[in-house]
């Protein structure tokens, strides 16, 4: 019995050990090598195309989360004269053929090659395949950043800066004709409810009082591949801690009878 706690407890070392190494790995979003692909596609390619990739894939963000949700739920169906919508975003085709593989492996849904990092599939998009955009009219979603408050998603807005009464007019005043735009009041109680909720929702926090904040009515809420594995290997660990005190409880109780029982036979013999 000693020895079948001895292999659990080597076991459970060992298993402490490799969610050790896989937290550091999964915490270290960089790889120092760059892409699976040759260095020669990591050159920009001057497509003419002025819009910020970035910036729009973190407004779309926004849009999904602290949006959409609420659209579904009313059962509304947002225009395509709306900027908010999918078809006005200029990558949404490019982000909707990114493969998320593994932790450090993307892959491009269009050719199918492969790379470490997200950035470097981007790159990818617009060296070899930039010519699947449709640049025929302006459609960067980058442009309402400002009214969607991108910079919270981003996380490089400054923590202490003095306020720009200038600019939170102009995100207010951009905010509001979204909220018009795209929830025309005039088309029924659906429009006139999704109205007043992106007023609430994004508007109201364009303010230097700091009254309010972005997204105060919620958003849906996503699992992170991160949070997935975390809870799988919290749960094995407790399972295997579990089994561990179960046999070393067990051990002790039989060495404990067997002490007992050995105790009895020397009292016999001497009797």
């Amino acid at each position: 019995m000693g020895l079948t706690r001895k292999h659990f407890t080597v076991v459970f070392l060992c298993l402490c050990f490799t969610v050790f190494l896989l937290l550091i790995s999964v915490s270290s979003s960089s790889s120092p090598q760059g892409q699976m692909e040759t260095a020669a596609s990591s050159l920009e390619h001057d497509n003419g195309v002025h819009c910020s990739r970035e910036r729009s894939r973190a407004a779309w963000k926004i849009i999904d989360e602290y949006l959409m949700p609420f659209v579904e739920k009313e059962r509304y169906k947002i225009s395509s004269r709306c900027r908010l919508h999918p078809e006005n975003d200029l990558y949404r085709d490019q982000e909707q053929h990114k493969m998320h593989v593994d932790i450090n492996e993307w892959r491009c849904g269009y050719c199918k090659k492969t790379f470490y990092e997200e950035k470097y599939l981007d790159k990818h998009f617009d060296n070899r395949h930039y010519d699947l955009l449709n640049v025929s009219h302006s459609r960067c979603l980058a442009d309402v950043c400002g009214a969607l408050h991108c910079d919270l998603v981003l996380d490089s807005a400054p923590h202490k800066t003095r306020c720009n009464p200038a600019a939170i007019g102009r995100n207010k005043h951009l905010c509001e004709s979204l909220a018009d735009s795209c929830f025309p009041v005039s088309e029924g109680p659906s429009a006139l409810h999704l109205n007043e909720f992106f007023l609430r929702q994004f508007c109201d926090a364009h303010t230097c009082s700091g009254g309010r904040k972005p997204f105060s009515k919620g958003g849906k809420r996503e699992t992170s591949t991160l949070h997935v594995v975390i809870s799988v290997l919290v749960l094995m660990l407790l399972v295997l801690f579990y089994i561990f005190m179960y046999l070393y409880w067990r051990g002790i109780k039989r060495g404990s009878q067997g002490l007992k029982h050995i105790s009895k036979s020397g009292q016999k013999k001497r009797s």
